[in-house]
């Protein structure tokens, strides 16, 4: 049995949940327990405090984890990443309040800095050649300059609505994070072997959330010019239509990709195409 630890609730925890229902394990999961068991698959799930699970991870309480990069980094214990699994994406920024003059990272000499990851901030401060007054808190950072306590924050970015909220403005990126799998380093060879397992689901999972099934159906002279545009995975499957001289093409490609062709391949003749999600995919 494989024991991750995942934050207790948050969004970070919405986000870990989901990639694990998607890897087909099921469970039961409830507000009031702070640890399951999957029906399907050897994992028992954790529900801890997201600062909490490096260390757990590191002393071997949990197998593995999902937890914030920023948390991890700030922890000192980034040596424990073994994926990144690009969701729950963030930033940790350095704001000041609007009325605050600010040109460069310079201005930041002196200054009262509140934050809830002052190692983070502290390595920013010393590349920069910054002296400045850091104050540890936790929660609530926003409100410090407003009563006083700092004439700037550096705190987690999202959307930058509460920052707006509270009177302030986003002057530097400190720190790009996003949810990271972490592992202790003295597993045993039947977890590595899970954990393999679940690593193998999982990379089926991200492949398929960066990737469209699209059909499209063709004239016949018109296929060779749309396969060169189709950056599929490989050559795309075509089956000839019950109207002579027409044919269906199948082809899986990235979204992104997909959409800067799309002109390209209705103008070499496609018609009637059809762009569908795909659920898993295996390479």
């Amino acid at each position: 049995m494989l024991r991750i630890a995942i934050q207790k609730s948050g969004r970070l925890s919405d986000d870990s949940l989901n990639l694990i229902r998607e890897c087909g394990i099921s469970f039961i999961s409830s507000s009031l327990k702070l640890k399951t068991e999957s029906t399907n698959f050897p994992l028992e799930i954790l529900f801890l405090r997201d600062d909490d699970i490096p260390g757990y991870v590191a002393d071997g309480v949990a197998d593995i984890g999902i937890v914030g990069e920023n948390v991890l980094v700030e922890e000192g214990k980034q040596h424990l990443t073994v994926e990144q699994l690009g969701f729950s994406k963030c930033r940790l920024s350095l704001a000041v309040p609007k009325a605050t003059e600010y040109k460069s990272v310079a201005d930041l000499e002196g200054m009262n800095i509140a934050t809830s990851y002052p190692n983070i901030l502290q390595n920013f401060l010393d590349e920069n050649g910054v002296k400045a007054q850091i104050h540890t808190i936790s929660g609530s950072v926003e409100i410090a300059p407003s009563i006083g306590l700092a004439e700037a924050i550096c705190d987690i970015v999202s959307s930058g609505s509460t920052l707006i909220s509270n009177g302030l403005r986003e002057v530097e990126r400190v720190f790009k994070s996003q949810a990271v799998l972490i592992a202790n380093e003295d597993l045993s060879e039947e977890k590595r072997e899970i954990l393999a397992k679940l690593l193998f689901r999982i990379h089926a999972v991200q492949r398929a959330q960066k990737t469209k099934y699209i059909v499209l159906n063709s004239p016949n002279e018109s296929i060779e010019r749309i396969k060169e545009l189709l950056p599929g995975i490989k050559s795309p499957t075509i089956l000839p239509l019950a109207e002579e001289g027409w044919s269906s093409i199948h082809s899986v490609v990235q979204e992104d990709a997909f959409w800067e062709i799309i002109e390209k391949i209705k103008d070499a003749g496609a018609q009637g195409i059809l762009v569908v999600p795909i659920e898993k995919m295996i390479v």
